[in-house]
């Protein structure tokens, strides 16, 4: 005879969602070493990342605090999810497209980040200082910096499917 977990057997998805909200939070610490101890300089699509970054660890971390009900358990792993995919494409585009230009003014990231005032509101997190031809030649292990960050956005968006289907 099969076993069964009943339901309140079950994993829960809150801790799925504390890692999303860490890996988050640990991925825009890196990013900030990289910046401030190595001197790798970021262009609008990657602050734009930390930004989404932040607000993937935002919203998965509410998610865990409050995962005692169900709904905003659900609710905060669809956005996660929302959040990795829109992630993910903002690496996509960083790699593909905003690499390849002389400047990346006034792409729809520069134009997020100027509306918001991010630079001014907090210089050392949401400061650009390169345009994104110059960031893409930074690299880690051989691979430039926003592919490791769509690899963890993928990472953040999968554990956001699991925490889901088991919410």
């Amino acid at each position: 005879m099969p076993v069964t977990l009943s339901a309140r057997a079950r994993p829960s998805s809150s801790p799925l969602l504390g890692l999303i909200a860490l890996g988050s939070l640990a991925a825009v610490g890196a990013a900030l070493v990289a910046q401030h101890a190595f001197g790798v300089k970021p262009c609008p699509w990657c602050v734009m990342q930390r930004g989404v970054f932040l607000l993937l660890a935002l919203a998965a971390g509410l998610g865990w605090l409050l995962g005692r009900w169900r709904v905003l358990r659900r609710g905060a792993s669809l956005l996660s999810l929302a959040l990795a995919g829109a992630g993910l494409a903002a690496a996509y585009y960083q790699h593909e497209v905003a690499s390849k230009l002389a400047s990346c003014d006034m792409t729809l990231a520069d134009r997020i980040l100027i509306a918001l005032d991010l630079e001014a509101r907090w210089p050392s997190m949401f400061m650009v200082t390169a345009s994104c031809s110059e960031a893409t030649a930074y690299t880690l292990l051989g691979l430039p910096y926003e592919i490791w960050s769509a690899l963890s956005f993928a990472l953040m968006g999968l554990l956001a499917i699991l925490a889901w289907r088991r919410g």
